[in-house]
């Protein structure tokens, strides 16, 4: 692996965050585009805090008190307290070998990704630092719980998702609100929404991963829900899982869907004319639906890539949403269509 100095940019910032963003998120390098260009650069620059966040959380060879430490710095950068320089400084060289190139870059340039943070206004500014240190604290507070026993219960997992995802998707609510004086005016009624969002798509995550987890020693799974099937998830192996593991899964698969149904609504009551921000979520939308499609097709599948969704998939996701992203009645139909085999849990809430 390279030196922190041979990761050293020799482009202007914003060109450099274009960059890299390619290298750490296809997914987003793809979506955030969509976005009206006042919205692309924060949107993108949030992912890259984000990004910083997790990767210090996933880290192999740091223990917990160094994660503690860099979180709890990392918070302080973002709000200005710290400088970016000392902070990458210090945790380039802790970096454990599995950590990916572009996170090593990502971490070695956290200064341009912070300069550009430091750039926008006092609104914008403060949904990012709220966002980041809620993550950075609530992934902490999550460390010890990275085992394979998985959490308590939904709750303890709708909390984990909070964390790591819901709050993602109050942070960009802010945002588009900051953009939007119309949408705006609906912020009461998003927030619940952006909040369910978020969950169903890091429960799309956390169900596609459950294998790729397990072999890394952790389980996001609620135990009650597979207790109540007769199923210890402590216990689980790849190929070797009874019905009761399938019936839990697909009882969670419900869950999931009810959370991207609230998604859609949330999308629907962005104005039809903000066909950008509408993109940005529905492609994202389209894909979790047919991932958590293929997962009910296939319960006992072993890795996630046997539940990946083909590239046609996605272009197919991207064409019939982009065709008709004006017309809440044609969507609310493709969506209704594409999980059709899907179950739809009542999660309750008060939205």
């Amino acid at each position: 692996m390279k030196s922190k100095q041979e990761f050293k940019i020799k482009m202007d910032d914003a060109a450099y965050q274009n960059e890299i963003l390619q290298h750490v998120s296809r997914t987003f390098a793809l979506t955030i585009p969509q976005l009206p260009k006042s919205l692309c650069k924060v949107v993108a620059n949030a992912y890259l805090l984000c990004r910083i966040a997790d990767t210090i959380e996933d880290d192999k060879s740091m223990s917990a008190e160094l994660k503690r430490e860099y979180a709890e710095r990392f918070i302080a950068v973002v709000r200005g307290d710290e400088a970016a320089e000392g902070f990458a400084d210090g945790l380039f060289p802790l970096l454990s070998s599995t950590a990916t190139e572009a996170e090593h870059d990502l971490i070695a340039n956290t200064s341009p990704v912070i300069r550009i943070t430091h750039s926008f206004n006092e609104r914008q500014r403060a949904a990012l630092e709220r966002c980041v240190s809620i993550m950075a604290e609530g992934m902490v507070r999550y460390q010890d719980a990275e085992t394979l026993d998985g959490v308590a219960d939904l709750n303890d997992m709708g909390q984990y998702c909070y964390y790591v995802a819901g709050v993602v998707g109050e942070m960009l609510t802010e945002l588009f609100c900051d953009y939007s004086p119309e949408i705006d005016a609906q912020r009461e009624e998003l927030m619940p929404l952006a909040v369910s969002f978020g969950q169903g798509l890091q429960m799309t995550n956390i169900l596609k991963d459950i294998w790729e987890d397990h072999e890394r020693g952790a389980c996001w799974l609620p135990r009650d829900i597979f207790n109540k099937h007769g199923v210890d998830i402590r216990d689980k192996t790849p190929g070797k899982m009874d019905e009761g593991f399938n019936e839990a899964l697909i009882e969670l698969l419900g869950v999931a869907h009810a959370h991207i149904n609230n998604a859609l609504r949330y999308t629907l009551k962005i104005p039809a004319s903000e066909k950008g921000l509408r993109r940005f979520c529905l492609w994202a939308l389209g894909m979790a639906v047919l991932t958590l499609d293929k997962i009910r097709q296939k319960p006992d599948f072993t890795t996630g890539q046997q539940v990946k969704i083909s590239r046609r998939s996605v272009k197919t996701t991207i064409f019939f949403t982009s065709l008709f992203v004006r017309n809440n009645l044609i969507l609310n139909y493709l969506f209704r269509f594409s999980g059709r085999r899907l179950p739809m849990a009542d999660i309750h809430e008060k939205l």
